[in-house]
């Protein structure tokens, strides 16, 4: 691994040997169907890019304005939007000689130019070291990071469930001072995780005003990110509004603005009652502070089998503390009912499904490797942690009409949640591969619930505004060329559960800085994309 801790994604040799000669681009695309970002309704429009910049919105025919340029794209009314921002994603980091996922082709089949990652609390505590590496290995979209709260907290006190002594939280600090110095755009949490979990909320509101001190273009005040704490799901948890409420509290009492990763009310008990937490949001809007969300529009969750059958206080100290609990059989036996509490609430072990590329669990659900191994699930649960700690999926956790109820929020953005899935990984979360097109052909062409121009400026516009930058987000003279062309008639996602591994279809082209990074349906293999820092 790098210093940075990079894991990239694309497959193995996607890494340019040598750096190729990069002609500017000097195009003028005709006759397109524009959505800008806005949220306006669509116009038609010609569109022109020098370089990496937008140089001409109207029509090239009527206007002296009009660039020479070396090539023109006729798209006879194809739509032109913004290029995606995925508002929470992942880096699978390894050493980029080795990387796979570089090249981003599963984001950029769905029209994204820019991912957020950096997010669940999970950072590299050495932002300037991995935007270094991706600089010098290059990366197929361009990337935005938080500082991770968790990180910080576990490189300075591991997995101990306690406070900070006063000098713990001073080194706490200074991991934060450097990660927004190196460029964060603010700090993210991982409350439902450990070491995260273990945090008051006093503690992450210190570390908060520090993030608070390097406000983004010198006059905005950073992200608070969060996967809050209980989002319905959480055993023994806080409850979804207190949740909701303490991450409020959180960014508003540290100076930072909040934005709640892939929002929604998870678990049964929650159906249909996705409009409580929206009101919660709402309410503090109408305050005057600004909160936001994003959501993938699966039902689906995927986490660590750790994080949904080992309760909190069995993880404290990490998995050699962890394991050795395991062999007390006073402990075991509240283990026994408690990873059983949990899987409930999840909708019991044969909604868990093992997305790990080792055979004997890939694909098949946690009760299925529990009767091959003819063990009772916790005890199947505890063999399985003191091994490793598999990825997993929780089937029908969110209800679709609570995603379809939030989709409408304007306040709500677009994320994945995504990370190319390991070399070897046959049953993985489709949403890597299909949110974007997903949620417009679900929720704007199947019923109707948004209209695509709102649809696209959650995914465009507003994540940008959210983000504060300024140079990207919209179609507009000046500003950056991150630029989908999209067949709507061709745009879906294909990835399913059973097959996941399905690149998306309808983006005609794809810009990401300026530089073609999909031209005539096809992907060109440039590495075009580069890391944002704060500015």
């Amino acid at each position: 691994m790098t210093a940075a801790g990079v894991t990239a994604a694309c497959a193995p040799g996607d890494a340019p040997e040598a750096e190729a000669e990069i002609v500017p681009t000097s195009v003028l695309f005709t006759g397109a169907t524009v959505i800008d970002g806005s949220g306006e309704a669509s116009f038609a429009a010609d569109v022109a890019v020098e370089g990496d910049r937008i140089t001409f919105v109207g029509d090239a025919a009527e206007s002296e304005a009009a660039p020479a340029t070396r090539d023109t794209i006729a798209l006879d009314g194809l739509l032109l939007t913004p290029g995606f921002i995925d508002m929470h994603s992942h880096i699978s980091v390894i050493s980029v000689g080795e990387a796979y996922g570089l090249s981003a082709v599963e984001f950029l089949t769905q029209g994204i130019t820019t991912g957020v990652i950096g997010v669940d609390g999970s950072s590299s505590t050495d932002l300037a070291a991995l935007y270094a590496d991706l600089e010098a290995s290059g990366v197929g979209k361009n990337l935005v990071s938080y500082i991770g709260h968790g990180s910080v907290r576990g490189t300075v006190m591991g997995m101990d469930d306690r406070a900070p002594t006063a000098g713990e939280l001073d080194e706490m600090r200074a991991l934060v001072r450097k990660g927004m110095e190196d460029g964060a755009f603010g700090l993210s949490t991982g409350l439902f995780y450990t070491p995260g979990y273990y945090a008051e909320a006093d503690e992450v509101i210190e570390l908060g005003r520090v993030a608070a001190e390097y406000p983004i273009g010198g006059e905005h005040a950073p992200v608070y990110d969060t996967h809050d704490r209980d989002l319905g799901a959480a055993y023994q948890g806080i409850g979804y509004h207190n949740s909701i409420r303490e991450a409020i509290h959180i960014g508003a009492e540290s100076g930072l603005r909040t934005i709640f990763s892939h929002f929604n009310a998870q678990g049964a008990a929650l159906y249909g009652r996705a409009a409580e937490g929206a009101a919660i949001i709402d309410s503090a809007r109408a305050e005057g502070i600004e909160v936001a969300g994003a959501q993938h529009v699966y039902t689906s969750t995927m986490s660590s089998l750790r994080a949904y059958t080992i309760p909190r206080w069995a993880q404290a100290g990490g998995p050699e503390q962890m394991v050795r609990r395991f062999a007390n059989p006073d402990t075991a036996r509240i283990l026994d009912v408690q990873t059983m509490e949990m899987l409930e609430i999840r909708g019991g072990p044969e909604k868990i499904v093992f997305a790990d590329a080792r055979p004997e669990f890939n694909g098949k659900t946690l009760a299925d490797v529990a009767a091959e191994r003819g063990l009772p699930v916790p005890e199947a649960v505890r063999e399985i942690m003191s091994e490793s700690n598999p990825w997993v999926m929780n089937r029908d956790l969110y209800d679709v009409e609570n995603t379809r109820y939030l989709a409408t929020m304007p306040w709500m953005m677009t994320c994945t949640d995504g990370a190319t899935p390991a070399p070897g990984a046959e049953i993985v979360h489709p949403r890597v591969y299909g949110t974007f097109p997903k949620k417009i052909r679900d929720f704007v062409d199947r019923d109707g619930a948004i209209g695509l121009p709102f649809a696209i400026r959650g995914m465009s516009g507003l994540a940008a505004d959210f983000l504060r930058l300024d140079d990207r987000g919209y179609i507009r003279e000046g500003l950056v060329a991150d630029i989908a062309v999209i067949d709507l008639d061709r745009f879906t996602d294909r990835a399913t559960y059973d097959d996941p591994h399905q690149l998306s279809e309808g983006v005609v082209h794809l810009l990401v800085n300026g530089r073609f990074a999909i031209r005539d349906d096809a992907l060109t293999g440039e590495l075009a994309g580069r890391p944002l820092r704060r500015p």
